[in-house]
């Protein structure tokens, strides 16, 4: 019987695009016949405490050599790669972008997560990532063995119930509250196009705290508190009506290494604005969506005014968006993608 361990820190339900792949890829695995077991580990990953560190070396250095260990990409990126290096199973990193590319880092921390997660790279057996942009960043700036790289798209579940556009139009936002999605150039936005009919709603777990506090606050201060709300967590199916109801959906990201969300939006035909950042313009066609540079409010706004002016527009890129939605990999491909380079490695 095929067997794995997948190592993940923290809550498998955390509401965020890394956790979600992680939590169906362990489920899928399971569903195409490699028994997986998932190895809790602590919450503090990519900066682990000391206890965190030593329980995660022990946890991990206790399983057999004959067993492929997936690691998340908290953990495989910021393993002291001595420990690494120590480890008897063959190892299965999972990079969803690069650690030291994440926003708001201090710069002594970026040089120390870029320079495990390169030497970690040296010792796994093989990586999976979402997409070929991070495939390229891996080869490109870490020196990672390109045979070893895999990507494994994320799956994307096609939606249920017809799709019923707002009037005036809904612009719709999903991602987690953390400075890299952008959240705040997409308020400087929409305070430039306020002249025009829309409702926003921008949903998604309050992940970092004082930058929640610092949007709530700007929401009120650039005149949009009873145009735009801030939802927060919402349940599957709260956010599936929102996207049957969206007339555009605009995230002002500063970085993705992929985007479940614009498959999201993809699947559910609704016309895309974002900006041209990491893996975005990968993976948003371009009749279904119009991408500006990231950090650039009047930009963002000239976008989104030319999609919410034009209905022919809307309409041409919502039939886009559909199209390319319907053609998506769903997450049993996502798992037997991964089940293949399982196989390679516990072959090797």
């Amino acid at each position: 019987m095929r067997r794995a361990v997948f190592a993940i820190p923290g809550d498998l339900a955390t509401v965020t695009g890394g956790y979600l792949y992680e939590k169906r890829l362990l489920e899928g695995l399971r569903s195409v016949g490699t028994s997986t077991v998932h190895l809790p580990l602590g919450a503090s990953f990519p900066f682990p405490t000391p206890e965190d560190h030593d329980h995660a070396v022990a946890a991990l250095g206790a399983v057999g050599a004959g067993t492929p260990l997936i690691l998340d990409g908290f953990v495989f990126g910021s393993l002291d790669p001595v420990a690494m290096a120590t480890l008897r199973a063959p190892v299965v990193g999972i990079v969803h972008h690069p650690l030291a590319y994440e926003e708001g880092l201090a710069q002594a921390e970026r040089v120390r997560l870029y320079r495990s997660e390169r030497e970690n790279l040296r010792h796994a057996a093989a990586v999976l990532v979402p997409s070929p942009h991070t495939a390229r960043i891996l080869v490109d700036d870490y020196g990672a063995d390109p045979s070893r790289v895999v990507v494994a798209r994320p799956g994307t579940d096609q939606p249920t119930g017809r799709r019923m556009p707002s009037d005036p139009p809904l612009i719709l936002s999903v991602g987690i509250q953390h400075p890299r999605k952008g959240h705040d150039v997409l308020l400087r936005s929409l305070a430039s196009v306020r002249d025009l009919e829309w409702n926003a709603v921008i949903a998604g777990t309050p992940y970092d705290p004082d930058y929640g506090a610092e949007l709530d606050a700007m929401r009120t201060e650039l005149g949009l508190a009873t145009r735009v709300r801030l939802a927060g967590s919402v349940t599957d199916a709260e956010r599936d009506d929102l996207y049957r109801s969206a007339g555009v959906f605009a995230l002002a990201t500063r970085y993705e290494g992929y985007g479940l969300v614009f498959d999201e939006a993809l699947a559910h035909g609704v016309p895309i604005v974002s900006c041209r950042a990491g893996a975005v313009a990968d993976t948003v066609p371009e009749a279904a969506g119009l991408l500006v540079p990231p950090d650039d409010p009047d930009r963002f706004a000239d976008a989104l005014r030319a999609v919410l002016t034009d209905a022919r527009r809307r309409v041409s890129m919502a039939e886009a968006a559909a199209r390319a939605g319907a053609s998506l990999p769903g997450w049993t491909d996502t798992a037997r993608a991964a089940q293949r380079v399982l196989d390679a490695v516990a072959s090797r």
